[in-house]
């Protein structure tokens, strides 16, 4: 919601991570201002816009026990309480680079298909 763009169909030119991936990348490397809508970085209200980034990025940490309650968030998100760092998100995923329509023609006999059910 930060960005303005959606998860599906995001791509950026220098690699082939989600929308996520991108964001926790931008956030090690101290630079989430790149991620924010520029109609959102009003310099009265920027400090609330990092702050909401930081509590996005605690709720998707990779272990489930380290995100926040939504008890915590609400509190996070509406008073001046120190927040810890973000650890890496969980669902911080590559993109596969679309084969050629040469290698996409190949099959293989040895095909098997995982099935993942939701939680």
């Amino acid at each position: 919601m930060l960005s303005r763009q959606k998860n599906r169909g995001f791509s950026h030119p220098d690699h082939h991570l989600n929308l996520l991936g991108h964001a926790w990348i931008l956030w090690i490397e101290d630079k989430p201002l790149e991620l924010i809508d520029k109609t959102l970085c009003d310099s009265r209200t920027i400090s609330e816009v990092l702050r909401c980034l930081h509590v996005a990025l605690l709720c998707v940490q990779r272990v489930p026990e380290d995100r926040p309650s939504m008890s915590s968030v609400v509190l996070m998100l509406s008073s001046d309480v120190s927040l810890p760092p973000p650890k890496q998100p969980g669902f911080y995923t590559e993109r596969s680079v679309p084969e050629s329509p040469l290698s996409a023609r190949r099959c293989s006999a040895n095909t098997s298909i995982t099935i993942i059910e939701a939680r």
